[in-house]
């Protein structure tokens, strides 16, 4: 069986992708593309979040260049994968699907989404600067491939990063962020916490959910030289490294506010924003939200980091999505929809899209001297994407439901319902048994996550 590491996107496969994509100048490229499909219509989902608000923004754009209608559903992330998933086993309308990075394999495994050498070899309909080198390539791993093939591109994606109010930390002596995860824990937090006062070090977002499996529990693993599997897919949750993370995240509850563990995202982020915590670990999209004077006090005092290095470096939580061509739609459809793609995730619209509130998967607008003075965390999250582990959350088929497990147990040990070890070894036992049942024990399925 083969792993993952070895089906990371290599760039032979890139090469071959690219190899594949027209090269010559092509002045209107789109308009001509899109003559022969004006009238036709796409469908897809997006999300109440502000990288889809910003490509609503510029969706006229589009539809004027094309004659192509872009119809949408904002659904709530929540309910996004399953409205999805009936639709795809239903033969229903939805052309383009929204790809998050723990549904590729899903998606993929089951024939809902095309590979976009599909249509990347179509002079006619594909963009000569579409430039796949272009995407950072642990977006375009992440995001948009399994087992070495692409078949979306890289469209909101996030990187956590530490938001942290400046004006605390000053006061409390450091005119610095933590470097390190053991900094947070033993020299920072400490200072930066009075609970007479309701004010504290740290707000580590773990509702029970996926905040708490992927947001909470995964991202303490990593950097501490932990993970969920080996690479014979067994539960490596008990080793000393995985331990020691999860023991630390125990540790770290002490300069939290109470009920941690039932704060989500919004939660977290208001926290920080009303000068109730110090330092955050959250995705790079609450970013506009950090600034936005209706929903934050913070102002000036707000700043932005990479996130802390463990022992094993800076290994960050990665989050977002990819966009790709349904394969229920009809051939217009597919066509259609596969401009669209490309013009969304394009680099000739990326600055507009970041300056309308989106994050771009592209590397050169963030070359750009106005877009790095003006957007505090592209810098760190630029950081944070050279380096980063695309299984972060496991992207496999089976993922729902092991996430159920995690969150259950990780809640528990956070409540002190259950050690660290005993959590883990119930994960472990009920995670594995999810495991056989899908194939991955008996040579049914490549041990890919």
């Amino acid at each position: 069986m083969r792993t993952l590491a070895r089906h990371l996107l290599s760039a032979a496969a890139l090469a071959a992708v690219a190899a594949a994509l027209p090269t010559a100048a092509q002045a209107g490229w789109l308009e001509d593309a899109a003559a022969p499909l004006k009238g036709t219509e796409i469908t897809g989902i997006f999300l109440d979040r502000p990288g889809y608000r910003a490509i609503i923004k510029l969706l006229p754009e589009f539809e004027a260049a094309t004659g192509i209608k872009v119809n949408y559903e904002i659904v709530p992330y929540e309910n996004s994968r399953e409205k999805q998933v009936l639709n795809f086993t239903s033969q229903g309308d939805l052309t383009m699907a929204l790809v998050d990075l723990v549904w590729i394999g899903e998606f993929a495994e089951n024939g809902w989404i095309d590979p976009i050498k599909t249509y990347s070899a179509d002079a006619a309909i594909t963009d000569p600067n579409l430039k796949m080198e272009g995407f950072f390539p642990l977006l375009l791993d992440a995001f948009g491939s399994w087992g070495g093939e692409v078949y979306g591109l890289p469209f909101d994606n996030y990187s956590g990063l530490l938001f942290y109010n400046s004006c605390m930390l000053k006061d409390a002596g450091f005119d610095k962020p933590p470097a390190t995860w053991d900094e947070v824990l033993n020299v920072y937090a400490p200072k930066l916490t009075d609970p007479a006062k309701k004010q504290y070090g740290f707000a580590l977002q773990s509702l029970r959910g996926e905040t708490q499996s992927a947001d909470s529990f995964m991202r303490v693993l990593w950097p501490f030289g932990g993970s969920l599997l080996n690479s014979e897919f067994k539960s490596n949750l008990e080793s000393p490294e995985s331990q020691a993370g999860l023991k630390f995240r125990q540790d770290l509850m002490k300069f939290m506010p109470e009920g941690i563990v039932s704060y989500d995202h919004a939660e977290a982020v208001n926290a920080l924003a009303q000068g109730q915590v110090a330092m955050i670990t959250e995705w790079s999209a609450f970013y506009g939200t950090l600034t936005d004077p209706a929903s934050s006090k913070l102002g000036d005092c707000l700043a932005v980091a990479p996130e802390p290095e463990g022992p094993t470096g800076r290994l960050p939580a990665l989050g977002g999505f990819s966009l790709a061509v349904a394969a229920q739609a009809t051939e217009e459809e597919k066509k259609a929809t596969w401009l669209f793609i490309q013009w969304a995730t394009s680099e000739a619209i990326a600055k507009p899209y970041v300056e309308a509130g989106g994050v771009s998967g592209r590397m050169s607008v963030y070359e750009d001297p106005t877009i790095k003075a003006t957007y505090k965390f592209v810098e760190p999250m630029v950081a944070s994407w050279q380096k980063g582990v695309p299984q972060f959350r496991p992207r496999f088929p089976a993922w729902p439901a092991i996430s159920e497990i995690v969150a259950e147990f990780g809640s528990k040990m956070m409540l002190g319902e259950v050690t660290t070890e005993e959590g883990a070894k119930e994960i472990g036992t009920r995670m594995e048994a999810v495991l056989e049942q899908e194939g991955y024990y008996d040579g049914k399925k490549e041990l890919l996550q």
